[in-house]
């Protein structure tokens, strides 16, 4: 049995000429609950339903350098396991691996280029962090 790779969408990255603005917009038109990052949505893992995931969805200044190398207005991060596990099978496969893996404490990240040039950046999520969060608990 193949081991599980991309889990799911963790976030979604676009650019606007004014993020506050467009933060702004979608909290009166669809009540998103926004905070300085953008809103943060969340959700029942299917493999197992009392764990709580989160999905980040964030504009950024069109001007940021976040997204480079590519050109693109948007960038998708994908929840993903085992990340160094994945990392060294990318890198057999000649996937260009643009940065080392970084670790903060909710969740290693690193990024990818893809076929077309778009940068991935994927996210071995620590959702427990969130779920403490938005519950006003401090277990980890």
């Amino acid at each position: 049995m193949a081991k599980k790779k991309v889990t799911g969408i963790g976030g979604i990255f676009f650019k606007t000429p004014d993020p506050q603005k467009t933060k702004e917009w979608y909290a009166e038109n669809l009540g998103l609950k926004t905070n300085e990052y953008g809103s943060l949505f969340e959700f029942r893992l299917s493999d197992d339903s009392d764990r709580k995931g989160y999905l980040q969805w964030s504009p950024f200044k069109d001007d940021t350098n976040y997204f480079e190398p590519s050109q693109k207005e948007f960038m998708i991060n994908y929840r993903v396991e085992n990340l160094e596990d994945l990392v060294k099978e990318l890198k057999a496969n000649g996937v260009k691996v643009l940065d080392e893996i970084e670790v903060y404490e909710y969740g290693k990240f690193v990024h990818i280029l893809d076929n077309d040039n778009n940068k991935i950046e994927l996210w071995e999520p620590i959702d427990s962090l969130f779920t403490d969060m938005y519950e006003g608990t401090t277990n980890k």
